[in-house]
């Protein structure tokens, strides 16, 4: 059997009764390719099927989920002072200088079964996920989160205490996607499947989730989620924080507003992110 297979027949089955070191090493065999990146929850392709240029790859998260059934909690603490207890099938990932990613100190970790690649700088201290996919040139900044599997693309300013929400159930789910040369702003939090596509500029501040409209100014479009698609962020778009009237006689007297992100213009070759957010903001 393929591993796809493999994992999928060990997820169907109760955990007490099936093959553990079968199923173990199956677990091993993906971690193995999660952390060389040749696996992932999502690849960007054209096939047939794709969202928004996208294919979620289900069986990857069962394996994930696989291996938490089949952890047992270990103590991984480095002495008595700093204690620290986790799942046995995820502890920290290996990183050596060798693999070319700058881990700042400060407390920062890593997830095994996330891909970090080359000229990666990791500032403390910032989280990586099981299941991430963090492309080359990235900056992951500090106090800032990559959820289990989310796709982050090369090139990628993912600013302080930015949050990249994770996603392992529901299994079909799309992770939230960020596409090459995305700058987000500090306090950014980006949730629920959301697709940020290349060269977007999302402001700092800025909560894009599955359940909050995104109103497009220059297009004057609205772009929401939908059942059978995400919410997706237009390439080049730059997005601040807005808000919207509450209808109702209530809302009306009191002047109530609720919080919606707002695309005031889009990125042009010649314009970089700092430059375009700061025209925006004028």
């Amino acid at each position: 059997m393929s591993l796809k297979e493999q994992i999928e027949s060990y997820f169907s089955q109760d955990v007490a009764a099936l093959d553990r070191d079968a199923a173990l090493r199956a677990f091993h065999d993906l971690k193995f390719f999660l952390n060389d990146g040749e696996v992932r929850a999502a690849n960007p392709s054209t096939d047939k099927g794709n969202v928004e240029g996208w294919i979620v790859n289900p069986w990857v998260k069962k394996g994930i989920l696989l291996g938490f059934r089949l952890g047992k909690i270990q103590d991984y603490s480095p002495n008595p002072q700093f204690r620290f207890f986790d799942k046995s099938t995820f502890p920290l990932k290996s990183i050596t200088q060798e693999d070319g990613v700058r881990i700042v100190p400060g407390g920062s970790s890593v997830r095994d079964g996330s891909y970090i690649a080359p000229n990666v700088v990791i500032m403390p201290p910032a989280y990586i996920n099981v299941g991430a996919y963090v492309d080359e040139g990235t900056m992951v900044d500090s106090h800032a989160l990559v959820g289990s599997c989310a796709q982050v693309g090369k090139r990628v300013h993912v600013s302080a205490a930015t949050q990249i929400g994770g996603v392992l159930e529901p299994i079909g789910a799309m992770p939230v996607i960020i596409e090459d040369d995305v700058m987000l702003g500090g306090n950014c939090g980006i949730y629920e499947g959301t697709i940020v596509k290349r060269r977007a500029v999302i402001g700092s501040g800025v909560i894009l989730t599955g359940s909050t409209p995104v109103y497009d100014f220059v297009k004057e479009a609205v772009y929401r989620r939908t059942a059978e698609r995400p919410l997706v962020i237009p390439e080049g778009a730059v997005v601040v924080q807005g808000s919207r009237k509450i209808d109702g006689q209530f809302a009306q007297q009191h002047g109530i507003a609720v919080y919606t992100p707002v695309i005031v213009k889009y990125r042009d070759e010649k314009t970089d992110a700092a430059t375009a957010l700061e025209e925006s903001l004028r």
